[in-house]
């Protein structure tokens, strides 16, 4: 194991259970994620949560809630920070939910250069390229036999990351699990990659992973990969497709603002990702 992947592996969160519910934890983000949340472990999942983060002197705790229980979290000190129409299922709107322990985690320092960057990335809206993969290069989903060289590629574009997608057997376990992994190929190496992790109960998936390597840029790979995610996706009846992109990056935001994505807010100091805790912006699209 080269030493870069053993701190991309070590630096990771833990993910666990609270009763039905998933959360993602750990100093690396300095946070807690309610990744996903069932409705029976409310309310013992917000004081669970609460004093989570006070043990471990976590900054921030965020959590993707349904509407309905919002005025639960907002009594317990949350605030809206985004949030995604029709989302379960395509009926009960979903809300991106903050609580803050250090006041100075919710200021952004750079708020100003990212709603810039937000407004030049809506200014694509409508004005989707239609890229198309030049001779020699194929588009296809992810085997098994893949995730070497597939971690190979998160490793070399992304200094850190949220999940260890530098580690070969957490892809494995992923494709296995509710994880679609799409590729872009010269030959066989892999140029490009994707991912669209599926929930089959709320009908959503979430377009993420997005990695080009240095070498393939600027030849609308994001663009190609995301278009056939979404048709896939729809042949497997989602409804809803959405993502969680860095604020700061203007490439990516301008995919999904040019695919006809809608912008449902900024978490602000959200996730470690390229090197450092960055704003996040959530997009979505009813597909």
């Amino acid at each position: 194991m080269n030493g870069l992947k053993g701190e991309m592996m070590k630096a990771s969160d833990s993910v666990m259970k609270y009763g039905n519910s998933i959360l993602q934890h750990g100093r690396f983000n300095n946070r807690i994620y309610i990744m996903t949340l069932a409705e029976n472990d409310l309310p013992g999942i917000i004081g669970f949560a609460d004093d989570l983060a006070k043990r471990e002197n976590y900054t921030k705790i965020f959590g993707k809630v349904p509407a309905s229980s919002a005025d639960m979290f907002a009594s317990a000190g949350y605030v809206v920070e985004a949030s995604i129409p029709s989302f379960f299922q395509g009926k009960e709107e979903a809300v991106f939910m903050a609580k803050y322990f250090d006041p100075e985690r919710r200021k952004t320092a750079n708020a100003t250069e990212l709603t810039e960057i937000r407004a030049a990335a809506l200014e694509h809206t409508g004005r989707k390229e239609r890229g198309s993969l030049p001779n020699g290069f194929t588009l296809r989903p992810a085997r098994t036999e893949d995730t070497e060289k597939l971690a190979d590629l998160f490793r070399k574009v992304f200094p850190t990351y949220p999940f260890p997608i530098s580690d070969p057997e957490y892809i494995r376990t992923n494709m296995q699990d509710n994880v679609r992994y799409f590729l872009i190929k010269e030959g066989d190496k892999i140029a490009a990659a994707s991912s669209c992790e599926v929930d089959k109960e709320s009908l959503t998936a979430e377009m993420t992973d997005f990695a080009v390597d240095p070498h393939y840029r600027g030849r609308s790979f994001a663009g190609i990969l995301l278009e056939e995610m979404e048709k896939t996706m729809r042949r497997e009846g989602i409804i809803t497709a959405y993502t969680i992109a860095r604020s700061a990056s203007l490439p990516m935001n301008a995919v999904f603002a040019g695919a006809g994505y809608r912008f449902g807010g900024m978490l602000p100091n959200n996730t470690n990702i390229s090197g450092s805790i960055e704003s996040m912006n959530t997009w979505y699209k009813k597909l």
